[in-house]
């Protein structure tokens, strides 16, 4: 670039630090197969927010000052050495990888963000920049928890998506309504699985409307028996838990189920357990997204290589939950956290820029 622009990050400059400081920020020209975006929309997830107020009690290797946020969606200004799949001038949407990799050159709260090529996905015109950042880290997430030989292991996504067999395979995933469940819905079902779920009643039509065949109330006092009544006779892939309380329901689900066959396995993806004990013959298993989560031959890359740009482009995969613009700004993301932990049902909090 003939110019190197001037950029500006939302900082968390130490330790349970509040507000986030907005200033100045390197910009970084992009190494072998990096490019370097200009964010136009950032979403909110609630491991920023919860880094902010927890400190050390969570992602302890991060060193301050230090740059969170992991959804952004924008335009290319600059490819490093090796990138074929972008150019400058293309949008994009991606997963900015600073968490897994402790490092702020990639964090995406700040102008100009350090993207891993393989980590995005080409942006078609019809989707807008603030619909696009809510998809990144959810993608990340759900596609380490369910496609990953360590977790889940569920056959890749395809496009278009295998045709139905009599042979079913279904996958358990929890928190449909939310960012994490509504991607994880689509890829499952992309990949060719019967995907039952849970959400509150008001967001059962949506959860449907995003592949899930079965969607039952996570409050009913028969939602055990509910699920296992959709699943029997089928082969049961595991669970994907999001949300507290999932933990107990997916576990008596997998230990009692009658099936072919019964992978019992628990991709955690976030919530608390209920209290109850677990079934020792269920393993349950924290998504971790370390280094090797944002590598380039992890299933993340897979993704959004191979499946996304076709998936989007052909509205096989939409952006979900809707996108809720909470203002403008790198200023605007410290009230964005706390719009956001107050709670959010079937929406995304994002900030325009």
């Amino acid at each position: 670039m003939a110019q190197t622009p001037e950029n500006k990050a939302a900082w968390l400059s130490g330790s349970k630090v509040t507000p986030l400081e907005v200033g100045p920020a390197p910009y970084t020209q992009p190494g072998p197969h990096q490019i370097v975006v200009k964010n136009s929309a950032l979403g909110i997830n609630s491991v920023d927010w919860a880094k902010q107020l927890l400190g050390e009690g969570l992602l302890g290797h991060i060193s301050y000052p230090f740059i969170l946020g992991e959804d952004v969606a924008g335009t290319v200004v600059e490819v490093g050495e090796g990138v074929e799949r972008f150019r400058v001038g293309d949008r994009v949407l991606a997963a900015a990888a600073a968490i897994s990799l402790n490092t702020s050159l990639e964090g995406g709260f700040q102008l100009y963000t350090v993207i891993r090529e393989w980590l995005a996905a080409p942006l078609p015109e019809s989707i807008t920049f603030e619909q696009a950042s809510v998809i990144p880290l959810a993608v990340f997430t759900a596609s380490h928890g369910l496609f990953d030989a360590g977790y889940l292991g569920l056959d890749l996504p395809t496009v278009p998506a295998p045709p139905s067999s009599a042979d079913k395979h279904a996958v358990i995933i929890t928190g449909g309504s939310s960012a994490v469940g509504s991607t994880a819905i689509q890829l499952a079902v992309s990949a060719g699985y019967e995907v039952v779920s849970t959400a509150s009643p008001k967001n059962f039509d949506y959860v449907k409307k995003l592949g899930a065949t079965h969607v039952f109330d996570y409050n009913s006092g028969t939602v055990i028996d509910d699920i296992s009544a959709a699943v029997k006779g089928l082969h049961l892939a595991g669970g994907y838990s999001i949300g507290d309380g999932s933990i107990d329901l997916l576990a008596a689900v997998l230990a009692k189920h009658e099936g072919p066959s019964t992978h019992k396995v628990i991709a955690l993806a976030g919530g608390q357990p209920g209290g109850g004990s677990i079934d020792p013959s269920v393993q349950v298993k924290f998504i971790l997204l370390g280094p090797d989560a944002a590598g380039p031959d992890s299933v993340a890359s897979k993704i959004y290589k191979n499946y996304l740009p076709e998936a989007l482009a052909n509205e096989q995969f939409v952006p979900a939950p809707e996108a809720i613009v909470v203002g403008k700004g790198l200023e605007k993301i410290q009230e964005a956290f706390g719009i956001h932990m107050q709670g959010v049902s079937a929406k995304k909090i994002v900030v325009s820029l």
